[in-house]
């Protein structure tokens, strides 16, 4: 029998160009855990026993995590010599992208083995989100070993704080940023919030500006460390502590990238105004309760009255003006990102690629591969932070409190 949860985790598995590679993944895992299962004995197994069988299991999918680590590692190097043809991972997933370091996955699999107790398991095979955040510590395993991290940008909803929420001074994520902060890393927090005036701002991000604000352990120059960058793309602030919102607004013309600068006003005014009209028609052909907000640089849908949208109305008018506005000619002349909020959808111009390589820029230009962005829109339809994997290398979260165990695990493999 297809189970609801069946139904959506395929739904999903579709969306997301990295899925085949977790899917592979755990088709390799799988076996070992057939293998080694004996479900029907679980019951009957004791102290020893139970250790041997877990050992074996270990040293199985250690092997494998090897495996695949030396195919992403050929595939960097078919990258760098520019070899023709394609690298042997790429011939098995197609869609699997540039990897900005090496991922050590062997390691990263010991790690969260600690953590998760994956090779315990007698009924349940290593998971998507067993492979999801092996592959965040084989990212950060791979920024400190073969560089270091001198930026860490964020999301915000979801990712620093709850969805539609604020960050907080009790939020256990500010002190993490702080020391990041201290150790000379620059910061930045990408987001879709599209405000162009700081106090909006500072009322998400009041207990990060403040702690940073009134920090005895930060120098001057240290707390200029951090910049905001919103509507994905478009809207920069720096820190200013002379600022009663604690952010000034930096002029485009200090931060755009020279791509960005042959963006013509006019075509982004024909982007957005297909995409209202795409917005329009979706909203009053699925009847959804929302009012259309245009903004300088997006356009999108929110609930009116407090309601919620369900998840397939939201993704099937992302998709649904996505399609429309990538087979027009401006769409094809100017980057744009439509995405899924949560309980509304909007099109920016841009998208987080660009706006992780504008914070880049701005700090002197700091190389994708000492660049970490931490996100948790990288599967449903529009997501927004898969495309910061084309500026640098990125991991993939669920919630606040997992960007706060991988700040702790930066932390502690830089001190291994």
């Amino acid at each position: 029998m297809t189970t609801r949860y069946r139904v959506e985790y395929a739904l999903k598995v579709r969306d997301w160009p990295l899925l085949p590679l977790l899917a592979n993944i755990a088709g390799l895992l799988a076996v070992p855990f057939v293998l080694h299962s004996q479900p029907t004995a679980i019951s009957e197994e004791h102290g020893e026993g139970l250790k041997a069988v877990a050992a074996d299991t270990h040293l199985r999918y250690a092997e494998i995590m090897k495996d695949v680590e030396n195919l992403m590692l050929d595939h960097i190097h078919h990258h760098e010599r520019n070899a023709p043809g394609k690298s042997k991972l790429n011939l098995l997933v197609p869609t699997v992208g540039t990897f900005f370091t090496q991922l050590y996955l062997e390691d990263a699999f010991k790690y969260q083995d600690r953590q998760r107790f994956i090779s315990r398991r007698r009924f349940v095979a290593p998971s998507f989100n067993d492979i999801r955040l092996i592959l965040n510590s084989a990212q950060v395993l791979g920024l400190v070993r073969s560089s270091d991290v001198k930026l860490v940008t964020f999301d915000g909803d979801v990712t620093l704080y709850d969805d539609g929420a604020c960050l907080m001074p009790d939020n256990p994520v500010i002190p993490r940023i702080l020391r990041l902060l201290q150790q000379d890393r620059k910061i930045g927090i990408v987001t879709a919030a599209g405000y162009t005036d700081a106090p909006k701002y500072y009322e998400r991000l009041q207990g990060l500006l403040d702690a940073i604000h009134v920090s005895p352990d930060l120098t001057a120059e240290q707390k200029q460390g951090l910049i905001v960058m919103g509507g994905e793309s478009n809207f920069l602030f720096r820190f200013d502590p002379s600022a009663d919102a604690r952010l000034a607004y930096v002029p485009r013309e200090e931060w755009l990238l020279d791509e960005m600068q042959a963006w013509s006003e006019g075509d982004i005014t024909e982007l957005l105004d297909l995409a209202e009209s795409a917005l329009r028609a979706c909203a009053a052909n699925l009847n959804l309760p929302a009012a259309v907000l245009r903004k300088d640089r997006a356009v999108g849908v929110y609930p009116v009255n407090g309601v919620r949208i369900n998840r397939e109305q939201l993704e099937e008018t992302v998709l649904v003006v996505q399609n429309t506005v990538q087979r027009s000619a401006v769409g094809s002349r100017l980057p744009f990102c439509a995405f899924n909020g949560g309980n509304d959808v909007f099109v920016d111009i841009g998208d987080k690629s660009w706006g992780v390589r504008a914070c880049q820029r701005y700090f002197g230009g700091i190389d994708p591969s000492k660049t970490l962005h931490v996100g948790d829109q990288f599967l449903s339809a529009g997501a927004n932070d898969f495309k910061a994997r084309l500026a640098s290398t990125t991991a993939w979260i669920a919630s606040p409190a997992e960007t706060v165990e991988l700040l702790d695990e930066l932390e502690e493999s830089v001190h291994s």
